[in-house]
């Protein structure tokens, strides 16, 4: 018979359900200690195979009541969440849509609802034809298309959008990104199809705000829940096969438009300055007509006077209109010859006019109302 040591019986290392026992019993013992009860002594389990069952069943029914401690604690925990600005949360209840949370501390059921985090503030963007990628039905890129008119053009675009209904996002359609790929590529084609090549080339701006338009169109209909930020075409040019020859086009075009600018600023030169000559002659034409006009009217109304004056008397006016006239003819006149009306040759008189002047004399006619002056 072996004899215990004096330090008492040497324990063996506890089981996890002894461990757990005790420490269940040292919370019991502890706050049965701040209530102000005597905390119960823990009775040494009988020796004996009958006492090993309940044993058991005790360490089993405190571990159920840690893990229910333990699942209702996570449980608390998990009844509120927060959501960052730029987010929104979708919220499922049984794996159904139930509705969306905002910015904030928000509450749902825990074990019952479950949260789904979705980003509405970020940008994303598809590119098409930068990388020059190979579609997989065969050997032309994505950028490659066919003109109204018959023509092959390379066509790069990018597409920018946000999410602006969290659940379209998630639960209408799979894959969104792959929705907006090949929608915003149909799209595309189908406006360059419709196009003329040099009509492509010049109005990328038009054309980009069409696509955006209906890319956004078709994504509504398709239940996509993502708003088109921006599409634009980045480059539109031939294909290198062709770009030699669309060299040659396009500097012939350039010269076209430099003699069209040439000679549209000499006509700005040479035809204003020809209409401001015209105009020029036609206010001079119309100022001498006036004049012309005026003096007309002005001698019909002078001469409408003297003919008012001499009906009143005839004889006075024409003896006054007779010696105004020799009154201004006289002074000019260098040779005077006075003729009586009996005789037929002319008189001689000396010259004291103008001494000299050796030119012939040519005689003045006489008139009745001569001689009456000269008396």
């Amino acid at each position: 018979m072996n004899t215990p040591p004096p330090w008492g019986k040497k324990k063996k290392p506890a089981d996890p359900e002894e461990f757990l026992a005790d420490l269940i019993q040292k919370v019991r013992d502890f706050f049965e200690e701040r209530s102000g009860k005597e905390p119960k002594k823990k009775e040494p389990a009988p020796e004996g195979g009958g006492s090993e069952g309940g044993g058991f069943a005790a360490g089993a029914g405190k571990i159920a009541l840690i893990i229910a401690a333990l699942f209702l604690l996570r449980g608390v925990f998990a009844c509120f969440y927060t959501i960052e600005p730029g987010e929104q949360g979708i919220v499922l209840r049984f794996g159904q849509y139930s509705r969306t949370a905002g910015p904030g501390l928000n509450f749902k059921i825990p074990y019952m609802e479950d949260m789904i985090r979705v980003d509405v503030e970020t940008v994303r963007k598809e590119e098409f034809g930068l990388q020059k990628t190979v579609r997989s039905s065969g050997d032309d890129s994505e950028s490659l298309m066919l003109t109204g008119d018959k023509n092959v053009i390379d066509v790069a675009w990018i597409v920018q959008y946000k999410i602006k209904d969290p659940y379209q996002y998630l639960f209408k359609v799979s894959n969104v990104a792959q929705a907006v790929r090949d929608n915003s590529e149909t799209v595309i084609r189908r406006i360059v199809g419709n196009m003329d090549f040099d009509y492509v080339l010049g109005n990328r701006i038009t054309l980009a705000d069409m696509g955006r338009q209906e890319l956004q169109r078709d994504l509504n209909k398709l239940e996509t829940g993502v708003d088109i930020v921006t599409l634009q075409l980045l480059d539109v040019t031939p294909t290198d096969e062709v770009k030699p020859a669309f060299n040659d086009v396009n500097a012939a075009d350039q010269d076209m438009k430099r003699l069209i600018n040439e000679a549209e600023q000499e006509y700005n030169k040479v035809i204003p300055e020809a209409k401001g000559t015209a105009n020029k002659m036609i206010e001079e034409a119309r100022g001498y007509a006036a004049q012309r006009i005026n003096d007309a009217k002005g001698e019909t109304a002078r001469f409408k006077a003297i003919a008012a004056e001499y009906e009143k008397a005839k004889e006075v006016t024409r003896q006054r209109m007779y010696l105004e006239t020799m009154q201004s003819v006289l002074p000019q006149v260098r040779q005077l010859y006075i003729m009586d009306s009996g005789a037929q040759p002319a008189l001689p008189f000396l010259n004291l006019n103008g001494a000299g002047d050796d030119r012939p004399q040519q005689p003045v006619p006489f008139h009745p109302a001569q001689e009456a002056v000269t008396r």
